[in-house]
């Protein structure tokens, strides 16, 4: 199990793709893996009423997330054999075509890796006060719905 307490989550706009490669980079001295898994989400440019989304805007209820976010980690790492984990998700505005979500788990087998990355994707959309404002190219807005 961890102890340690997750740093922030959170990156003001997108997420970028030198520290997703320096993330991964980092791994690579510790012998003892076998094996990542990761998932990166991505801004669609969703058609809502006629309009191109062309952003989202994401806020969250910051303090919430983090003890939530602490709480799922201990029972993530009390349920799967991880030897890493690390999510980051946006905050602000973030355009089509940037990722908004990281999520990066590392194990010394694979199926512990692919397993809990996309069980915490959807814990992430499930149980975390994050919320994303799509923005059309007529500056219309509308809250995004999690699926």
């Amino acid at each position: 199990m961890s102890n340690k307490k997750p740093a922030s989550i959170f990156i003001n706009g997108s997420i970028p793709v030198q520290k997703i490669a320096d993330d991964i980079q980092k791994h690579s001295t510790k012998t003892n893996i076998g094996a990542h898994s990761i998932f990166l989400g991505q801004v669609r440019a969703d058609e809502i009423n006629n309009e191109k989304v062309i952003a989202i805007e994401y806020t969250a209820y910051e303090d919430m997330v983090m003890e939530k976010m602490t709480a799922i980690r201990e029972l993530f790492f009390a349920k799967y054999s991880l030897t890493c984990m690390h999510i980051y998700h946006s905050l602000g505005t973030v355009s089509v075509g940037e990722i908004c979500l990281f999520v990066f788990t590392s194990s010394a087998h694979r199926r512990d890796a692919i397993d809990a990355c996309n069980e915490m994707v959807e814990t992430i959309k499930k149980e975390l006060p994050i919320w994303g404002k799509e923005i059309c190219a007529d500056s219309s807005t509308v809250w995004k719905q999690n699926n």
